[in-house]
């Protein structure tokens, strides 16, 4: 039965790489076929609209008043005066022809790679339940989730110990979660957001005992991750009873821990303002122009695996590299585990600039790149920081760096998971699939 399985998943997987080359074959054809050599004028013009587009939209950012209201009427034209072009020349319906066999010729070709061998996740271990677990809850977090899902009272019914994190007052959670293992905890957990949950985790990591997360947060990133559930956080309450164990990597910045990442430059100038809680939207727009054009705040150097990235606008150092290939999987890591931070630095000093980063990865305004070590250097003697949500400010140079596997997670053993990603499209792999014949069984002729 293995065989024959094995068998029709190899036949499945020719047969979308053969419609995706087909489609995409096609969707060359239909250009040449009925728009001839100005199939080559059409790619130029779309081409140009979306440069115009991205043009338009970096001076609306870097500009002020008049410029701003311009420059965004251009980013919004450009594509309307693409199209009206194609409905003059006639060709609108081919390009429309065009663009969806391009799509059907992506998603077959995503199914067909799909079905590849693929690494395993991050494997996980039985857990014993823990005997003494220490939960630290902010009944705040998340609109208030933890009163919300009876966290306290359902934790405390499966005999954890929960300290509700006073409101009116500022409470230090690393004092909180080292005097629970000084009293005898074997695992710490959090319900609150991710910063918080950063904290204890490294006191967790500290002492070499479990760490569980309780998705009470408001983004929850780091149980996105793990593959917890993000809607009801009080399954993940059943690790205390029905658990596994992840090994996961733990980074660090300035010796402070970060479960998601450490953000450096435009964002984290911007969050630590003081109007930005009242009023993000014209925070934001009245900022940004001095920080995109070097007006304002420190020159940044990152010099990350022999590469130095010089004045970046923004840089994002992570637990594990983000997803760049998968636009539905962005801000998802596909590994906890890799052993690497990922370096993300975005240099944009003009328009054309602006343009080339909707090259993605190849772009001329942004490098991408992994790091066991990440030095953030300025002009300043300090900057500003945004460490798993958290505004911090931190001295000069920064010094990021990753433990691997330091941090042990115990998580449910049922629970939603982590979807995977759409591996990168490779044509020269579906070219490959869909011309190799499949051998009929009981032939080894050339074997």
């Amino acid at each position: 039965m293995g065989t024959d399985a094995t068998a029709r998943g190899r036949r499945a997987q020719r047969r979308s790489a053969l419609l995706a080359v087909a489609a995409a074959a096609a969707a060359a054809l239909v250009l040449l076929v009925f728009a001839g050599l100005r199939s080559v004028l059409l790619l130029g013009v779309g081409a140009a609209g979306l440069a115009v587009t991205a043009a338009g939209a970096w001076w609306a950012l870097t500009r002020r008043g008049l410029l701003r209201i311009l420059a965004g009427t251009l980013a919004a034209a450009a594509p309307a005066a693409v199209l009206l072009l194609y409905v003059w020349a006639g060709l609108l319906w081919v390009v429309l022809v065009s663009l969806g066999l391009w799509g059907l010729a992506v998603s077959a070709g995503g199914a067909a790679l799909s079905r590849d061998p693929r690494p395993e996740r991050t494997p996980e271990t039985p857990a014993a339940p823990p005997r003494r677990p220490f939960l630290i809850m902010n009944p705040r977090s998340g609109g208030g989730k933890v009163g919300t899902f009876r966290l306290k009272e359902r934790a405390e019914e499966l005999g954890a110990e929960v300290h509700l994190l006073d409101a009116a007052h500022h409470e230090d959670v690393v004092a909180l979660a080292r005097d629970a293992v000084g009293a005898g905890a074997d695992l710490l957990g959090v319900a609150g957001g991710d910063g918080t949950q950063a904290m204890v985790a490294g006191v967790a990591a500290e002492h070499g005992i479990p760490f569980m997360v309780i998705s009470a947060g408001t983004r929850n990133h780091f149980a996105l991750d793990l593959g917890l559930d993000r809607d009801d956080p009080a399954r993940c309450l059943d690790a205390l009873t029905d658990g596994v164990e992840l090994r996961v990597d733990l980074g660090f910045v300035g010796g402070r821990a970060f479960v998601n990442n450490a953000s450096f430059g435009t964002y984290a100038a911007v969050v630590q303002s003081p109007a930005y809680r009242n009023d993000k939207v014209r925070t934001i727009l009245e900022m940004l122009p001095d920080l995109l054009t070097h007006q304002r705040g420190p020159r940044l150097t990152v010099r990350a695996a022999g590469t130095a990235i010089d004045a970046p606008q923004a840089v994002l150092v992570s637990n594990n590299p983000y997803r760049m290939g998968d636009p539905a999987g962005l801000g998802r890591r596909e590994d906890l585990d890799a052993g690497v931070l990922g370096v993300l630095g975005i240099t944009v000093d003009n328009a054309a600039q602006a343009a080339g980063i909707l090259r993605g990865r190849h772009g001329t305004g942004l490098t991408a790149l992994t790091a066991g070590e990440v030095v953030v250097d300025a002009d300043e003697p300090e900057i500003q920081a945004g460490v798993d949500g958290e505004a911090l400010t931190l001295p000069t140079p920064v010094h990021c760096w990753i433990r691997p596997r330091a941090l042990r997670v115990r998580v449910p053993r049922h629970r939603p998971g982590v979807p995977r990603a759409k591996p990168a499209m490779n044509w020269r792999r579906l070219r490959s699939l869909a011309l190799t014949r499949e051998r009929p069984a009981g032939d080894r002729r050339g074997a």
